[in-house]
């Protein structure tokens, strides 16, 4: 088996995400694996694919600020992004990887891991898909499938602007914002940071894809990207920058509003292992009348959260008939929510009756 390099170096925001989503989508059986490799030239802040941007970004800020704004289709959390890190994917037929995502992290984050130890930063992989040095985060990890292709998504951390991270998130407070500022300086960090100067990219890069050589067992070869990948990303361009995209998740109000008697719509949150899970719910009569979930969280295949959400519609708001609807829609597919199992669904969606 090859693989083949695309190491981009700097492009438009935009193409820093329809790239490798393009790639994915066009996946087909002579496509090769690929890694891709790129950092944008304009900052911008993009947010999970089951999050909602009002809900996540300060989005009068972004725009009198000219920060561009993008859902990607990868779970997790909204991040700033800007040319000081390196976007790092493996664009992969889901055969040449194991079948479970957790198993595909471990050798994937591990590769990042051996790149700053291979430059003197003593890093460590934290399961499911964390890379600390010292218990400080160097960038984050995700994972999707997309088309035919599964994603590994992350980056190498050369700088980050910890203040606009906090600024563009939307938050209850000046004091929150003073507090999540804080937090991301106290428990993230970058290559500058640790080294106290830049490095070289392009070694460090080198580096990096020694670490892939190794642990994939395979040849790296640079490549080019084919016509049916071009005319992928170009598809994606528009619909990347659609209102409609971007918002897709959005429209229910946060608090919980009384409809009639009997019906209201109510809004809760609550902290899984594997992330945040938002459940906004139209209660009728003590049963779920309607119902969206979303957050920080990864749920491959990511379609299927539509099939969940559908499947709890009608259900009494209950425990045990919640429990057992969840497990059923588990079993019946293959559903992988690495940190996220029913229990904490339950509890979730369980939320909602506080508000109702």
């Amino acid at each position: 088996m090859k693989v083949r390099l695309l190491d981009l170096g700097m492009v438009p925001y935009l193409r820093s995400q329809t790239i490798f989503h393009g790639i994915a989508h066009a996946l087909d059986a002579s496509a090769p694996n690929t890694i891709t490799l790129m950092s944008p030239i304009e900052p911008y802040v993009c947010i999970g694919y089951h999050q909602e941007l009002d809900k996540e970004i300060d989005v009068d800020y972004c725009r009198a600020n000219g920060i561009s704004m993008m859902r990607r289709e990868i779970g997790g959390g909204a991040v700033y992004l800007d040319s000081g890190q390196v976007f790092y994917h493996w664009i992969f037929h889901p055969e040449h990887l194991p079948r479970q995502v957790e198993d595909t992290f471990r050798p994937y984050c591990q590769t990042l891991v051996e790149t700053y130890r291979s430059i003197g930063i003593d890093a460590e992989y934290r399961p499911v898909n964390d890379i600390l040095v010292r218990g400080r985060k160097i960038g984050g990890t995700g994972a999707a499938s997309i088309g035919e292709a599964t994603v590994m998504a992350g980056s190498l951390m050369f700088d980050f602007n910890f203040e606009l991270m906090a600024r563009v998130l939307k938050v209850p407070s000046e004091k929150f914002r003073d507090k999540v500022y804080q937090s991301l300086r106290e428990y993230m960090t970058t290559i500058k940071r640790e080294l106290g100067e830049e490095r070289d990219r392009q070694a460090v890069k080198d580096a990096l894809i020694e670490q892939c050589r190794q642990a994939l067992g395979v040849e790296i070869e640079p490549g080019q990207l084919s016509e049916k990948e071009q005319k992928a990303i170009a598809d994606l361009d528009a619909r990347f920058e659609s209102v409609e995209w971007l918002y897709e998740r959005g429209g229910l109000p946060k608090e919980g509003v009384k409809i009639r008697e009997g019906v209201r719509v109510v809004e809760a949150a609550h902290k899984a292992a594997g992330g945040l899970i938002r459940v906004t719910a139209r209660l009728c009569e003590g049963r779920i009348d309607d119902l969206t979930l979303s957050g920080d969280f990864f749920f491959y295949p990511r379609q299927l959260l539509a099939s969940l959400e559908q499947s709890l519609r009608g259900a009494p708001l209950e425990e045990d008939a919640l429990r057992r609807k969840v497990a059923d829609f588990y079993a019946s597919f293959d559903v992988q929510s690495p940190g996220v199992d029913v229990e904490a669904w339950v509890k979730a969606i369980m939320l909602v009756q506080g508000g109702s």
